[in-house]
């Protein structure tokens, strides 16, 4: 009997994957530009026009049952036996399976997708999924939420593999059963390839941000990160999972790693969020993953993985596209911040080209701890109801005169803001409150978010409750700069639907800006991260010159345009007082800036990736930003010794480009990419650098 059963299964199937290969949609199909979802005859079918995914609906408790990638028309039949999500201690018999999928339309920074909500109960504990599925993209997000309670202890100490000594033991089968999984998918075959990549924030403490491990799958094993890829070797097909989660060393409920993988089986571990937690009427939001597809190299890899980043906020020009000058990188900390120096910044922000201008902390009538005067202090801020209002001292015709002068010039003013992380942000109202009054009141709409404390689930829901508020009262026009700088905070796969992040602060005071290595860290995670998500510094190097006498990669040793060439991949960040550069830097950086903003918006529209060498001040090295038939390539020459650099792009093999230099010391050149992609680029001089448009024929 249990045969017949089996086998109707596996026709079921056939023939559902049969219809979803013909493009035929059922009319009990919910769509959205070819996301479809439906669920007939027990099962569960979700997907588009590059990726479908079929689950046993387990009344509600799902497990997978294949796995398809369109474009190579590879189908994984899975062998699920257990539910794809298990909770330590928790029954796996689900109640209450329901349902539902709706499209939702495009937003000002979401494009339209299809949304497929999965709900129901292991005893007295709620669960909901929420998948997303963007158009054209070839991976599946998944929000978790929980609500109701649960006695269990999800996290449960790991047994030490070299205490299993016998193959009995490794065979048993219980992989992941000491932490709770949010994905599993147990593919066919023995030859797979892993890449972990693990990322690391609080940019204050670390300089390399970015950490790999290349393995192959084999025993259950556990690997720290937010990226994992698997490819396998015999059939180039691969799939990659994202935990859309803060870095591993911040975790909340961390279990010690975040991907456990055996053989062709894969585990995303670790949601976030502990029983204790758990709320008997709110929905609780846990760590969400992607799964996706693609077949090939590592190009095709990353580019699945980019096409779903991109969906995840609308890059929007006039609003998320910036070229920032704030103050604070001069160390000048709040001692300058007033009515006459914000006008004469806003006058040298004009000769420079900028578009925003940025006050940071200082601008406000409370006295924060990070301030040049004595008896500041960032606890107890809404002891202080004037807390958040322009210092009447150092403003006192409030922030309109500032406003009005940079509409006047073509500049934007934002602002610094600090939220009260008193009782795991306690007040997130207040603080809502507080920007939506200073964006109805003066227009001000980009705010970079400082001191964020997420110590614990209630403290990160809090803070999110805050920038939904902002977001929604503004009709999303309101942008965050998000500092990842100190603390536990979001990293770099959450929060992304807010805005851009603030990745580091450097200053020649303390000789930690060196022009190589920001470039390294943007060059190192535009691998994984879009680089348009990032701003970057470029600092005055005229400033304390002296601290770095002898040094041969100290900042004097740049032309100034280059350290702005760095940041250009990403959004700039003039990390100075303007009023403070020598009318030498004007000079050098404001044609390049106006260039560079007829420009941004276009070079931003691709996806962006690293080329060359890893940066280390000698190397060739850039990006290419890749579109259909054209594109762009930065190129730096560090103090490398050969006028030409042989770079890896991301072209096929055999393509012909002609590139147009509009910024930096290149030339007009035709060329065919060769091997691996790569190109022959030109550059006169050591530390010099081209930014280049290339048309493909």
């Amino acid at each position: 009997m249990r045969f017949f059963r089996f086998l109707i299964l596996m026709v079921a199937i056939f023939h559902i994957q049969w219809s979803i290969a013909q493009s035929k949609p059922a009319p009990e199909e919910k769509r959205a530009t070819g996301c479809f979802a439906k669920l007939e005859n027990d099962l569960l079918t979700i997907g588009n026009t590059q990726i479908s995914r079929i689950y046993q609906w387990n009344n509600g408790n799902i497990i997978t049952l294949s796995l398809t990638d369109k474009a190579s028309g590879k189908i994984w039949q899975v062998n699920g036996k257990k539910p794809d999500l298990t909770l330590p201690g928790e029954t796996e018999n689900a109640e209450n399976g329901l349902f539902r999928s709706k499209m939702v339309a495009e937003t000002t920074v979401s494009p339209e997708h299809l949304e497929v909500e999965v709900t129901y109960s292991l005893g007295k504990l709620e669960i909901k999924r929420i998948f997303r599925l963007y158009p054209d993209c070839p991976a599946i997000a998944c929000d978790l939420y929980f609500r109701g309670e649960s006695t269990s202890m999800w996290l449960k100490p790991a047994a030490n593999l070299a205490d299993m000594v016998n193959l009995e033991k490794l065979l048993s089968g219980n992989a992941g059963s000491n932490s709770p999984v949010i994905e599993t998918v147990a593919l066919p075959g023995r030859h797979w390839e892993i890449k972990a990549v693990e990322f690391f924030d609080i940019t204050d403490r670390f300089n390399t941000l970015v950490k790999s491990v290349d393995a192959l799958s084999y025993r259950p094993y556990g690997y720290r990160g937010n990226l994992l890829f698997a490819h396998d070797k015999i059939t180039d097909n691969g799939v990659f999972f994202l935990k859309e989660a803060p870095t591993s060393n911040v975790q909340l409920a961390y279990s010690g790693s975040d991907f456990i993988t055996e053989s062709g089986t894969f585990r995303i571990t670790g949601v976030g969020i502990s029983p204790s937690d758990l709320d008997p009427k709110e929905w609780k939001k846990g760590y969400g993953f992607v799964t996706g597809v693609y077949s090939g190299d590592e190009k095709n890899s990353l580019t699945a993985l980019r096409t779903y980043q991109k969906n995840i906020r609308l890059l929007k020009p006039g609003r998320d596209e910036m070229v920032l000058m704030n103050t604070w990188g001069d160390r000048g900390q709040d001692a300058h911040i007033r009515e006459n120096f914000a006008l004469a910044e806003l006058e040298a922000g004009a000769k420079l080209g900028i578009t925003h201008f940025q006050l940071d902390d200082g601008w406000q009538n409370g006295r924060s701890s990070n301030s040049a005067f004595k008896g500041g202090s960032l606890d107890g801020i809404w002891n202080n109801q004037q807390y958040w209002e322009p210092n009447a001292e150092r403003f006192p015709n409030g922030l309109e005169p500032i406003v009005k002068k940079g509409k006047e010039l073509g500049i934007e003013v934002c602002l610094w803001f600090n939220p009260s992380k008193d009782n795991s942000n306690a007040h997130w109202e207040k603080d809502a409150d507080a920007l939506i009054n200073l964006y109805k009141k003066y227009g001000v709409r980009t705010f970079k978010i400082d001191g964020v404390s997420i110590p614990d689930k209630t403290a990160e829901l809090n803070f999110r409750k805050f920038l939904d508020k902002v977001s929604l009262a503004t009709d999303n026009q309101v942008v965050f700069n998000l500092d990842v700088t100190a603390g536990r905070r979001f990293g770099y796969h959450c929060f992304n639907e807010y805005g851009n992040l603030f990745l580091e602060n450097r200053y020649t005071d303390w000789q930690n800006y060196y022009p190589y290595t920001t470039l390294r860290n943007l060059w190192m995670l535009s691998r994984y991260i879009p680089a348009q998500r990032l701003q970057i510094e470029f600092l005055n190097k005229w400033r304390n010159a002296g601290k770095y006498t002898g040094d041969p990669f100290g900042p004097a040793n740049y032309s100034f345009d280059y350290l702005f060439a760095i940041t250009m991949a990403a959004q700039p960040l003039a990390w100075f007082e303007g009023s403070g550069l020598p009318k030498e830097a004007i000079a050098a950086v404001g044609p390049v800036i106006k260039k560079y903003c007829g420009i941004q918006s276009d070079l931003h529209n691709g996806q962006i990736f690293p080329i060359g060498d890893e940066p280390s001040g000698k190397s060739w090295t850039g990006f290419h930003s890749v579109q259909k038939g054209k594109g762009f390539f930065i190129v730096f020459r560090e103090a490398n010794e050969n006028q030409q650099g042989k770079l890896k792009t991301w072209l096929k093999a055999g393509t012909r480009i002609k590139c147009t230099p509009i910024i930096g010391k290149g030339q007009s050149f035709s060329a065919m990419a060769g091997t691996n992609g790569t190109i022959t680029f030109e550059l006169p001089e050591k530390n010099s650098y081209a930014l280049y448009k290339y048309s493909i024929y």
